[in-house]
């Protein structure tokens, strides 16, 4: 169980930036990134919930690792028993726990041993599918969007293929647009080893207005994804936190970044007061995925057409907890036929 080799490739300095952690956690998957001082000793560990909750305080991938190392990680002696170490693994709901020597230099790491193995979820998953796809046009003139292909596969089956390999098995398939093509290639999903049913909506319901044809209601919370989002997001890591922090509805949000293409001059009537050359703006941007707790859905009228962004802002007049996930994870909206271009490019290359 006790690796004493794989924590070294784990391994970063305070000086390494949040991209940096980030791009250690995807190559070295072991779900934290061990911070070491000069001297080799451990200062803490920075965890993909840390740099979520970094980005969404305004920190860019830029920014130093030092703003969100945890400095309190659990950590044991070399000399621990297993059973131990199993115990408080599961005591802190953790899967891995650095083992500290004397000096305080770390020697090791404990792994759960079944980290990779997904577990099966009962949890539903919703795709919204109905829409016309107007704007990656003319690619869905006579094909809906979500069956336009991409490395050779309709879109939708990425997203369903992805949702399989993290444990879910049961899906909701809301159409309108040439539906019947979508239901004709997935059925009720057996070729895939999932179950697929479907919402058909007899007029467009939005991007949320299809969730009040849902029946009977979910008894356990439930993913949303949008059939036109393609990304390497945790949908099981959503689900987690939503649960974590008891919200009703939560939305995957991603930091967009825009540069200003002219200088900024600022102004207090005629007189000029300051000065940015080409600034950038962030903001967190919708990104498409959700999950929700089933009392979201009596915030609906049945039939009623609406979009998530008018569901959030219902559940917020409402004093209903909403909470933001954020992402960044590789993400497109392929929703143009510019990004259908760098999508397929982009699974050329895996």
């Amino acid at each position: 169980m006790s690796d004493t080799q794989i924590w070294r490739k784990a391994s970063l300095t305070m000086g390494a930036t949040i991209k940096e952690a980030i791009e250690n956690l995807d190559r070295v998957a072991i779900k934290i990134v061990l911070v070491l001082n000069e001297d080799g000793q451990l200062e803490g560990t920075v965890s993909d919930g840390d740099i979520r909750r970094g980005l969404l305080r305004g920190l860019t991938m830029d920014s130093s690792i030092s703003d969100i190392v945890h400095r309190e990680a659990l950590v044991v002696p070399p000399d621990l028993g297993r059973q131990t170490v199993l115990q408080l693994m599961k005591l802190n709901k953790i899967q891995q726990i650095p083992i500290i020597d004397s000096a305080q230099r770390i020697v090791g790491i404990h792994l759960w041993d079944e980290v990779t193995t997904p577990p099966d979820r009962e949890n539903l998953m919703v795709i919204m599918a109905g829409g016309k796809g107007t704007r990656l046009m003319p690619h869905t003139e006579d094909c809906p969007k979500p069956m336009v292909k991409i490395a050779g596969k309709p879109m939708m089956e990425h997203i369903l293929e992805r949702a399989k390999a993290e444990g879910f098995r049961k899906f909701l398939i809301s159409i309108h647009h040439l539906g019947n093509m979508i239901e004709d290639y997935f059925g009720n999903g057996e070729p895939w080893d999932i179950e697929i049913a479907y919402l058909r909506e007899e007029r467009p319901l939005g991007t949320a207005g299809a969730l009040s044809l849902i029946d009977p209601r979910p008894e356990e919370p439930f993913i949303v994804t949008n059939g036109d989002v393609i990304s390497d997001i945790r949908y099981g890591e959503l689900l987690d936190f939503h649960l974590k922090h008891k919200a009703t509805g939560t939305m995957a949000v991603r930091l967009y970044e825009w540069q200003h293409p002219f200088g900024v001059v600022h102004t207090d009537g005629i007189n000029i007061v300051g000065f940015a050359e080409k600034p950038v703006t962030r903001n967190h941007i919708n990104a498409g995925v959700y999950a929700f707790s089933p009392s979201a859905i009596d915030s609906l009228l049945h039939g009623e057409q609406l979009d998530m962004p008018s569901l959030f802002e219902r559940l917020q007049s409402q004093a209903i907890r909403t909470v933001a996930y954020p992402m960044h994870e590789p993400w497109l909206d392929v929703g143009r036929p510019a990004d259908l271009a760098s999508a397929n490019s982009s699974m050329r290359k895996l």
